[in-house]
């Protein structure tokens, strides 16, 4: 069996759950909180997007926007990150990136460094 199919198949598994959960948190708080963290409320609307665009193009095999769309989630839980530790005023509600996603275990920073090594290391095989 390839050990590399089973790799990305538990990642596209945990990008769905993200998705999921982020769709379903961001929904819900744009629909009911939106006026409390306009900015906060928007990211986690941000990520839920990216996580189904990765969700999506990683189960497809469209190597080149899931290596985009990973390397923007990278980007964002890191800038998000930096964000609200220098600027905590934007995310008097938490987002999924904020706190380097402190509030999902870390995982919004750990999964799309995973992503990323899984797909270079598919690319290079």
């Amino acid at each position: 069996m390839n050990r590399e199919l089973g790799v990305g198949r538990l990642l596209i598994a945990i990008y769905g759950v993200f998705a999921l959960s982020a769709s379903a948190r961001a929904s819900y708080q744009l629909l009911t909180e939106f006026s409390q963290a306009p900015f906060a409320y928007s990211l986690s609307l941000l990520a839920a997007f990216v996580y189904v665009l990765a969700t999506i193009s990683l189960a497809k095999g469209w190597r080149k926007l899931s290596f985009l769309a990973v390397l923007f989630e990278l980007f964002g839980v890191i800038t998000v990150g930096i964000l609200s530790v220098f600027v905590p005023e934007l995310f008097a509600h938490p987002s999924v990136w904020s706190g380097f996603g402190s509030g999902y275990g870390y995982v919004p920073l750990v999964l799309p460094v995973l992503g990323l090594a899984w797909l270079l290391r598919r690319r290079n095989a």
